[in-house]
């Protein structure tokens, strides 16, 4: 059994690291800090396979172990709202709206943290508000405000931009 849920966890985390590495850059902004808590969370992930009850939800549970990795990443250098290079490396994708992304990466990155991470979960990660609740663990009406809120912040960041001709 806990060969098979190692081999289970080893496939999920090769299967989607591109996924994981793009949730914790959204983090850090630093490329080799992204691939560090990847890295540490695996490490983690393969230590507590244990505390994995259903493999159905392997997804959450490790997603949460990114989450916190990053979170513990950036209480220990104290580097929490801190930008302002590799942005262009998160982008993928064709040209066409690459300069509205850019502005969405500012905007996003202007959010405080727990509003960022619901943003990011939800639209960038497509994860379920339940999924979201249970990775960041709050509670599933807290996410559904977060998410409200930042959206609205977003949508008045992005307004002001355009009136400020950055956009």
């Amino acid at each position: 059994m806990k060969n098979n849920l190692e081999k289970q966890i080893a496939e999920y985390v090769t299967k989607y690291k591109e996924n994981h590495y793009r949730l914790a850059f959204s983090y850090v902004k630093n490329p080799e800090d992204a691939l560090d808590i990847v890295q540490e969370s695996i490490y983690k992930a393969l230590s507590a396979k244990d505390t994995l009850k259903n493999s159905d939800h392997i997804k959450t549970w490790f997603y949460r172990i990114v989450v916190n990795t990053a979170l513990d990443f950036l209480r220990k250098r104290k580097r929490v709202g801190v930008m302002d290079e590799e942005i262009l490396s998160t982008l993928e994708g064709g040209a066409v709206d690459h300069y509205q992304n850019i502005d969405l990466q500012r905007a996003l990155d202007a959010l405080p943290i727990k509003y960022r991470s619901v943003v990011v979960l939800r639209y960038f990660e497509d994860l379920k508000i339940e999924e979201i609740a249970y990775i960041l663990n709050e509670n599933v009406n807290t996410v559904k405000t977060r998410l409200y809120k930042s959206l609205e912040k977003l949508r008045l960041q992005m307004n002001d931009d355009v009136r400020e001709g950055l956009v």
